[in-house]
């Protein structure tokens, strides 16, 4: 009747995906004589297919959910790809990710057989996320007015995967309004979550002190990143502008090669930073970067999160006085 595949990088996004998918197939009627499941390291593929192949009772189809298939080889799944070529019309079958990346084989006869394949990872860029969390209010029937949703996408970050929770909070504590409001939603946010390593060095190079430090807050402790992760994430950024250093790049393609890198996009925000901060200002980070490593390891017997405070705060006055800002503003 129908095959679904579902992937993702985060297991509660794509569980939550998967539960709305078997709750939209088995729309009113009994789930307990609907729906069978395989989880776990011990079913095998073979026992998928015999479900899949068993005729429905008492009900119009049946719906197979199948998780961790990840973990099958392409020599495991030959039973299911002979499935695939004539599934039985009364079963929806749904193949879940998890325990490995699903095989190639095993995409092209889901793709063969009219199946629909869905990636649950969300990416955390900007629209690309607001997109995603607009979904996500949809689903659960919330409604925010502006300065929440903003607030929401701020306090969210890379955790994506504590989203639908929080929502099922403020569904149960909402008021009843049409919109939530900022002064609804406030008390029900816990820890910021962890951000994405661009929004601290977008920070940096714009020279905000303040905000930059904020966010490192949020790389160790929202997102559980370790002081030594971080600076591997801020030496790879300015090691990118020493490339540069005598390449001959003077635009966002030219850099890409340079770089060696596809997305001129991304080469081209090195290349602006590189020309913000000139040479000298690249060498001053790197050796910043340098003595920073050596006070992580012991060197002044300073705390680390302090070492990274103090790192974090000069690379960010490096920037041009002209660009610093302080507390989101720019400086006069």
């Amino acid at each position: 009747m129908s095959i679904h595949l579902l992937t993702g990088d985060d297991e509660s996004n794509l569980r939550a995906a998967v539960t709305e998918l078997v709750h939209e197939l088995v729309g009113d009627a009994d789930r307990s004589l609907m729906v069978d499941e395989f989880d776990g390291a011990e079913y095998t593929l073979r026992e998928v297919v015999d479900s899949a192949q068993t005729p429905p009772f008492l009900t119009e189809s049946r719906v197979v959910v199948a998780r961790g298939i990840g973990r099958f080889v392409a020599a495991d799944i030959d039973v299911m790809k002979a499935y695939l070529a004539d599934p039985l019309p009364t079963t929806h079958l749904v193949l879940v990710g998890g325990g490995g990346a699903v095989t190639k084989p095993l995409l092209d006869a889901v793709k063969s057989a009219g199946g629909s394949t869905r990636s649950t990872s969300v990416s955390t860029r900007g629209r690309d996320l607001e997109t995603w969390v607009r979904s996500r209010l949809e689903v659960k029937g919330l409604h925010f007015d502006q300065p929440a949703l903003t607030r929401l996408l701020d306090w969210l970050g890379e955790n994506t995967s504590t989203l639908d929770g929080l929502l099922d909070t403020v569904a149960a504590a909402h008021s009843g309004r049409s919109k939530v409001q900022l002064a609804e939603l406030e008390p029900l946010l816990g820890e910021e979550g962890g951000v994405p390593p661009w929004d601290l060095t977008d920070a940096i190079d714009g020279g905000d002190v303040v905000r930059s430090i904020t966010l490192l807050h949020r790389m160790m402790h929202g997102g559980g990143r370790h002081p030594l992760q971080v600076m591997a994430i801020l030496h790879g950024h300015y090691a990118k502008m020493a490339r540069l250093d005598g390449s001959g790049a003077s635009d966002p393609d030219g850099a890409a090669a340079a770089l060696g890198v596809k997305s001129s996009f991304a080469a081209g925000k090195v290349l602006n930073s590189y020309r913000r901060l000139g040479v000298d200002g690249v060498r001053r980070a790197i050796g910043l970067l340098a003595s920073a490593d050596l006070d992580l390891r012991g060197e002044t017997g300073l705390d680390e999160e302090t070492v990274m405070e103090i790192l974090v705060a000069r690379l960010a006055r490096l920037a041009p006085a002209g660009r610093r800002t302080t507390g989101g503003r720019r400086a006069s």
